[in-house]
């Protein structure tokens, strides 16, 4: 059973819709990386798999369990489901060991000793040991958005949900971001990522997403997508980015 499931997702804000009827899975362990144009649903997409958006119709799973149930407990889910936003969304009044312990304490209810511990145990892990007594403001975008990786990673989450994790960051401090996450996926952690890093998608994507006006217009292996894509706005889109960034 597959640890993601998707189905057949629609959302409409207004007299647009977004979301035309996706449908996919991803396995346990698995990174698959959802591409397009900008306004295509993509991050639209990601919000509805933990309902931060609520979808106007469709089912997603969870591990065998229905996230889009009525019945559903929402909070339990959400912390099986770490999501890593493009603009960070760290507390500025709090510094990184505060921002990733706040939801051990008020979510899991871990005792404060412990969470600290695993708190400090996962800035370690992206590199920011030294930096856990910094706010927001004191460290760099790259910083900041491995303190909200190091956050996702503390509440031990099943999946995690990236949305353009490296769009708001300058181009020397990307590279520091991405690396985490290729150690995540070598290390096995379920991702979804939304993003324009060519690069990243071809070199650690088990499977690739190519979204545009609200659907799925082809997905596989990164290998075929990028050598012989099947669909000709595939291949279209991916001469475009390789021209801008010259990553394909």
């Amino acid at each position: 059973m597959a640890l993601l499931e998707v189905k057949d997702i629609h959302k409409r804000y207004g007299t647009e819709q977004v979301l035309k009827g996706v449908s996919f899975q991803v396995e346990r362990g698995q990174t698959v990386v959802v591409i397009g144009p900008s306004g295509t649903g993509k991050s639209t997409l990601l919000r509805c798999i933990n309902r931060l958006t609520e979808p106007d119709r469709g089912q997603v799973w969870l591990d065998g369990v229905e996230v889009t149930s009525p019945r559903a407990d929402i909070n339990r889910i959400r912390a099986q489901i770490g999501f890593v936003f493009q603009d960070f969304n760290l507390f500025t009044h709090l510094t990184a060991l505060d921002n990733v312990r706040l939801g051990l304490v008020r979510v899991k209810r871990l005792p404060r000793e412990q969470a600290t511990r695993r708190a400090r145990e996962e800035l370690a892990r992206v590199g920011l040991a030294d930096k856990e007594k910094a706010y927001p403001a004191q460290l760099s975008g790259g910083q900041q958005q491995r303190v909200s990786i190091a956050r996702a990673l503390a509440m031990d989450p099943k999946l995690i949900l990236f949305d353009e994790p490296t769009s708001a960051l300058d181009p020397e401090l990307i590279g520091e971001v991405l690396q985490v996450m290729v150690e995540l996926a070598r290390e096995g952690m379920t991702m979804v990522v939304v993003t324009h890093e060519m690069g990243f998608a071809r070199s650690v994507a088990d499977e690739i997403i190519f979204m545009e006006g609200g659907v799925i217009v082809e997905h596989g292996p990164p290998e075929r997508l990028f050598t012989s894509p099947q669909v000709p706005r595939t291949a279209e889109f991916l001469n475009k980015i390789s021209e801008l960034y010259g990553e394909t």
